[in-house]
């Protein structure tokens, strides 16, 4: 794919929907990027919402001051654990909140402390904000701290936002393709751990596949409404490899000190790149499961191909 050209989504000058990436590498340089922003909101009487870090949250706030009670405020380590809560339950649902007008965000997903694990699914998520608001009335800006995190995270900000934001100003950005990117995080997961459990249903398996989770759940001594989480999304899961991948599929299990982990593999492909990102429409079944996976799990892991799809859903200890 080219790195950037009209049918890109975001890469048209006449988009409505601005998505911007802030490099900034100190306290001073991320003020000055996010105060601009937020003040030029406020005097349009744009509603605008703050999703970071709490001690970037508590930058702004203190930044502000009395105007910090017309900014809506989250703690992304919290609203935003798992990425793929995101588009679905921070973005989508402030920009709801606001039908008619245009708003503007700041999204801070990417952050120093990140594991291995979140961040591809963190680069997908930045990724497809382009596709999942194309046309919406809104601006986002993503602050990257360019002292702290990895050079190839800086250079994944550029294929993730059609405009850089940097002590320089504005610019096009010469490596942006969202697609692309897309396709680069989507690899094969890591085998799991030496001892998992492995347990292949089928239909009329979904009873055993519920009890096996619950299980889990009671020897890692999740709390109750945790092991309900749990169970919730792997049902979901197995349910969708029953319907849709072929009437099967194979469910692991395991856990460490930190998590307990579900794997479903099946031989469907997932070709939708917003397949669970994106709220449904009121009244509409369609596609409300998985959206409802990413709510209940702390973090979801997927590949796809040809051959098969293996998601992984974890929830904290």
């Amino acid at each position: 794919m080219s790195a950037r050209s009209d049918s890109t989504p975001g890469g048209r000058p006449d988009e409505p929907f601005v998505h911007e990436a802030l490099l900034y590498h100190d306290h001073a340089t991320y003020l000055d990027g996010t105060m601009n922003f937020i003040y030029e909101g406020v005097a349009l009487g744009e509603p605008v919402a703050v999703a970071a870090p709490p001690a970037n949250v508590r930058l702004i706030r203190e930044r502000l001051g009395a105007f910090a009670e017309v900014v809506t405020f989250h703690d992304m380590t919290e609203a935003g654990r798992n990425p793929g809560r995101i588009i679905p339950w921070v973005l989508s649902r402030f920009m709801d909140a606001h039908p008619g007008r245009r708003v503007r965000i700041i999204g801070e997903p990417i952050w120093k402390g990140r594991s291995e694990d979140e961040y591809p699914a963190c680069v997908q998520h930045e990724a497809m904000i382009n596709v999942a608001f194309t046309g919406r009335e809104a601006a986002i800006l993503c602050p990257y701290d360019t002292s702290l995190l990895e050079p190839h995270m800086v250079k994944d900000s550029y294929a993730t936002h059609p405009i850089v934001v940097d002590a320089n100003g504005k610019a096009a950005s010469d490596g942006y393709d969202p697609y692309g990117v897309t396709d680069v995080y989507n690899v094969p997961l890591s085998e799991p751990p030496f001892g998992a459990t492995t347990l292949r249903f089928e239909v009329g398996d979904l009873v055993k596949v519920r009890r096996t989770v619950v299980e889990l759940g009671l020897d890692a001594d999740l709390p109750p409404d945790r092991i309900s989480d749990l169970q919730s999304a792997v049902n979901e899961l197995a349910t969708n490899s029953i319907m849709h991948a072929g009437g099967s599929g194979t469910l692991r299990t395991w856990r460490d000190d930190a998590r307990v982990v579900c794997e479903v593999r099946d031989f469907g492909s997932l070709t939708d790149v917003m397949a669970g990102r994106l709220r449904p429409a009121d009244g509409s079944g369609d596609g409300r499961g998985l959206v409802m996976v990413h709510f209940l799990a702390d973090l979801v892991q997927r590949h796809t191909s040809q051959t098969g799809t293996t998601t992984r859903v974890h929830v904290l200890r």
